[in-house]
């Protein structure tokens, strides 16, 4: 048996890896600096070249592009009318934003909990959170795998719900064959660095009606139209525009758009990796009993934003923590995704409680996310997989 690193045996590298990173190469950099010497660094043709890119990624007939992907929530929980006295379900397994957007509405968040093999959220679950305040469903493609589309659409129309999909994660995932992006009422995307594709920081919303766009646009600028439609005091003056609702400064920048516009050329070769990663990860650990692996639903033709390892603590004589620091030891870092949102001291201060998601509660003690990017060479994935087996060996019962 090898020696740990933490207790001074060799480590599996010399050098770090990181659970996630971003790719630049030069044909970025050089989309950049030619935006950077053009006419406009800010509400220019780039905002359009990519919002017409993302429609044709996504199949959605309209798209809004913002500074971040939870400004992309915020507005699309906007124009779903979300307000206070309404209430809004989504998972407790994502980041806050997820959450936080209904907060800004002035909404209560409900969580409804996940599936203990999907890590997705349950329909069943959502069914029980149902109430006649319920406004949305805020279903999140955790960790790019598609949520159950079918029977959370099913139940938004029974209840006559707007279905809110966060796709932080999953651009370039298909449900049933069809892209994320144009298949709920309104989906929300993040570009942040770790994501598949990137623009440094920057969102977006997707949207097949017309009527949720109009009030996306208005709502990522400060309630300002140029559009006579729907001014109040029309006139042919070419400098007139009006605030018709309260919005935000959530744009985009123009150097931004060209940065993402050039990672989305390189979204197929992204995106087979990364489903080459997952496939020999799984294939590595699906036979290993103190380990369980993500459940993928046939539905979904996955690209993974996150590979989640599940500890069977039971099965194991070290915690989750000492499983952790071992394998930083080793030089593979990982990260945790994510503490139920209701934990978090601002929720706790609204009055939620603990013990409200008992599945997910018992994932977030067992779950770490192991390096998944584009760049991870082959040599790269083997050493996790030699990292984790090596700790499995020291560890199990």
């Amino acid at each position: 048996m090898e020696k740990l690193a933490i207790f001074g045996g060799d480590p599996v590298r010399s050098t770090p890896l990181t659970y996630g990173k971003q790719y630049i190469d030069d044909s970025d950099v050089q989309a950049v600096t030619e935006t950077l010497k053009s006419d406009y660094l800010t509400c220019g043709p780039k905002i359009t070249e990519l919002e017409s890119a993302l429609c044709q990624v996504t199949d959605a007939k309209y798209c809004v592009v913002v500074s971040s992907g939870t400004a992309a929530l915020h507005i699309a929980a906007m124009a779903a009318g979300i307000g206070p006295g309404d209430e809004v379900i989504t998972t407790p397994i994502t980041f806050a934003a997820s959450a936080n957007c209904a907060l800004y509405c002035g909404a209560k968040p409900v969580f409804a909990d996940i599936d203990p093999e999907t890590y997705n959220i349950d329909p069943r679950s959502i069914r029980r959170c149902i109430t006649p305040r319920t406004k949305a469903i805020i279903a999140v493609d955790f960790t790019g795998q598609a949520v159950q589309l079918d029977e959370i659409r099913s139940l938004c129309q029974k209840h006559h719900l707007t279905l809110i999909e966060d796709a932080a994660h999953s651009i370039g995932t298909r449900y049933k064959g069809q892209p994320v992006g144009s298949i709920s009422d309104l989906t929300a995307f993040s570009f942040h660095p770790v994501k598949t594709v990137t623009a440094g920081e920057g969102g977006a919303v997707t949207t097949n009606d017309e009527g949720l766009y109009k009030k996306l646009l208005l709502a990522r600028s400060h309630g300002i139209t140029r559009d006579r439609e729907q001014m109040h005091h029309p006139t042919d003056d070419p400098w007139y525009y009006e605030q018709i609702t309260l919005g935000y400064n959530y744009r985009l920048t123009d150097f931004q758009a060209a940065l993402l516009l050039s990672q989305l050329k390189k979204l197929d070769i992204f995106a087979a990796r990364r489903k080459a990663i997952a496939a020999r990860y799984n294939e590595a650990f699906s036979a290993i009993p103190q380990i369980q692996v993500q459940k993928q639903i046939p539905e979904s033709d996955t690209v993974r934003h996150l590979y989640i390892l599940r500890i069977r603590s039971g099965a194991l004589t070290c915690t989750r923590r000492e499983f952790f620091d071992a394998l930083y030891a080793e030089n593979i870092h990982s990260q945790i995704h994510y503490l139920p949102v209701y934990w978090l001291p601002y929720y706790e201060q609204l009055g939620y409680q603990k013990g409200l998601c008992p599945n997910a509660e018992a994932y977030y003690g067992e779950c770490m996310s192991l390096p998944l990017y584009y760049s991870l060479t082959d040599e790269d994935v083997e050493d996790v997989i030699h990292a984790v087996k090596k700790l499995i060996d020291h560890y199990k019962k």
